[in-house]
Parts: C-alpha cells; structure tokens; sequence
C-alpha cells in the first residue's frame, strides 16, 4: 500500500491557517481603515471651526485695538490745544469685519453680540461727530465732553467688543475639547478591532494547539511506543486535512511494518509458525 494516498481533502491545514490569519488582518484593516477615515473627516472638519475662530478672535482683538488707538488720537487732540485736525477712522471696515465675525462663529451667541458690537459702535461715532463742533466752541468744555459724553460711549464699545471676544474664545474652546473627543472616537474602532484581533489570535492559537500540537505529540508517543516496544501504533482522531492524513499513513504503515516482521521471524524459525488468523 502506498505511503500516501491521493485524496480528496475537505479542507487543508494551510487553507485553515491562511484563513485564520487572513481574518485577523481584515479585521485590523477594517478597523485601521475606519479609523483613518473617521479621524480625517473629523480633523478636517473642527480643524476649519478652530482656523475660522482663532482668525475671528485676531479680527475682534484688531478691532478693539483700531478702537482704542482712535479715542486715544481724540483725546490727544482736545488734550493739545495746538492741534486742529480731526481723526479719521475706517468705518466700512469695522462694520464689515464685524459682518464677517457674525457669518464666521456658527455659535447663536455671537450674531446678537454683533449687534451689540453695532449699535454701541454707531452711538460711539455719532458722539465723535461732535468733535469738530466741540473745538471751536466757546462753550462747551471739550474735556468735559470727551469724560462724560464720548468716553462712556467708548467703554460700552469696549465691552461689546470683549464680551464678543470672549464668545468667540468659548467656541474655541469648544471646537478643541470636540477635537479631542473626536480623536478618542475616532480610534474606538482600532481600540475594539485590537481586542478583538487578541481574542482571535487567542481562539486561534487554542485551536493549533487543540488540533494540531497535542495530536503531534501524541502521534510522536505512539510512533516511540511503536519504535521502542514493538507495541501496536493505534492512535485516532477526527479530522479532515493533512495532519489526519499523515497519521493514518503511519498507522498503515506501521501495521504492515509489523505484519513483515513476524511474517520475517516465522522464516527464521518456524517452530514459532502459527496461523496468520491468530494473529492480532
């Protein structure tokens, strides 16, 4: 009988490991994949609000600093007596940039804190447009006027424009901690592909152990039984691959292995000769 017979295999043990590892790397590139693509999607999204408020939060603190070097450039000429001209001020570009800062912050609280920022700005001009009448009058005190008439106008101004500063800095704030709890989403798919490609493996490594080691070891003890003791090699078991294959070659083989040798020893010494039938 052949070493080796030519069968028809359900399924071979480098069909089973290869599928086994296979699923193993589908699962962790499934997961590395969603991953990739959650933490993209989510990067490039907050990563927009986080740049459209740190470029408000520099348009709002431009504008405080435009404001302020104005009423500074107001005082300075009613503080000097010498100086005449009269101050001039961009207002198209504060209402526009304003404009931008309502559109720009997606938050609710910023577009009636704009209007806010609005009204106060307008009531502050059109105070300023005293300025030239106060300067040639001879009866109003431009000192008084400025103290009690523009400063205060310029204070509101000055809170409007803070009070939306520090909404926009809220956002921002916002928009980072939403980064940072879109990063952890964002890996929760690797997280559970990582414990379930260990469970897997753990699985996997069970069943090499279960159906492919301890029936190696024990096929190695009955073969030395059978080398050593000339005892009979009678170990089974259940499968369909290579490894089940193998071992049923070496109990064919062995079995005629043993079936020459007393056929070899009944030549030598025939006295010993018994019936084939009687043989176990």
């Amino acid at each position: 009988m052949p070493f080796f017979k030519k069968k028809h295999l359900v399924s071979s043990m480098r069909a089973k490991l290869t599928l086994s590892w296979l699923l193993i790397g589908a699962v962790l590139l499934i997961s590395a994949v969603i991953s990739v693509f959650e933490y993209k999607h989510m990067s490039s999204y907050v990563s927009d609000l986080i740049a459209d408020d740190i470029s408000s939060i520099n348009v709002a603190q431009k504008l405080s600093d435009i404001t302020a070097e104005y009423n500074l450039e107001v005082l300075a000429v009613i503080g000097d007596e010498d100086r005449s001209e009269i101050p001039n001020y961009d207002d198209s570009y504060f209402i526009s940039h304003v404009d931008k800062l309502r559109s720009s912050v997606p938050t609710n609280a910023i577009q009636p804190l704009a209007d806010s920022v609005l009204y106060n700005y307008s009531a502050y001009m059109l105070t300023s447009l005293e300025l030239p009448d106060v300067l040639v009058s001879d009866f109003i005190d431009s000192r008084a006027w400025y103290f009690d008439r523009l400063q205060p106008r310029y204070r509101a101004l000055s809170r409007s424009i803070s009070l939306m500063l520090d909404e926009i800095q809220t956002d921002l704030r916002k928009n980072s901690e939403d980064f940072d709890h879109g990063f952890f989403r964002s890996i929760i798919p690797s997280i559970v592909s990582l414990e379930v490609g260990l469970l897997l493996i753990l699985m996997l490594l069970f069943y090499v152990l279960a159906y492919y080691v301890n029936p190696l070891y024990k096929m190695l003890d009955s073969l030395n039984a059978y080398l050593d003791v000339d005892k009979r090699y009678n170990y089974e078991f259940d499968g369909d691959d290579q490894l089940s294959e193998l071992n049923r070659c070496i109990t064919e083989i062995t079995a005629e292995n043993q079936l020459q040798r007393r056929r070899i020893a009944r030549l030598k010494n025939p006295a010993t000769d018994e019936p084939e039938g009687n043989q176990p």
